[in-house]
């Protein structure tokens, strides 16, 4: 695997061109930071995810690149889903007791403006916490402050 790896990662150092290996610098940067625990799972590492969390809401930031982009050249709705949900998800089950999870079970989101800049940040908040369920509204933000998205989301609660 390893030798495979090496030569995979030495025809793209000699064919790709300077965004490529801006691209392959970027993911494998985040593969190092779920190496080195400072993510959880790769794709908090890929994404480069900062929380901010605590009992009221969840913040995630991450930087934005090309790597993320859509072909217009902003950020694909599909990372934004991700980050925006991964935000909920999170705040839902930092609020759960041990021995439960929160897994998403709707995700509705709204595109309000295209993802352009530095970073993109998602907040989440409680809507409603039962006890089969959990209810958040989340919003994702570009670099200067423009709301890009907002989203719902309902969380099933499960036993680990």
């Amino acid at each position: 695997m390893k030798d495979e790896l090496r030569q995979l990662l030495e025809n793209c150092i000699e064919t790709g061109s300077e965004e490529d290996l801006k691209a392959l610098s970027f993911l494998m940067e985040g593969v190092q930071r779920k190496i080195n625990r400072q993510n959880k799972i790769y794709l908090d590492g890929i994404l480069h995810m900062e929380r901010k969390i605590d009992n009221q809401s969840c913040e995630i930031t991450i930087p934005l690149n090309p790597t993320l982009h859509n072909n217009l050249e902003i950020v694909h709705g599909g990372i934004t889903a991700t980050v925006i949900d991964t935000s909920m998800g999170t705040l839902a089950n930092y609020l759960l007791p041990d021995g439960y999870g929160a897994v998403t079970n709707q995700l509705n989101i709204h595109y309000i403006a295209p993802g352009l800049g530095e970073q993109l940040r998602c907040r989440a908040e409680i809507v409603h916490y039962g006890t089969k369920t959990i209810v958040i509204s989340g919003e994702a933000y570009r670099s200067d402050g423009k709301k890009i998205a907002h989203a719902t989301g309902t969380f099933f609660i499960i036993k680990k």
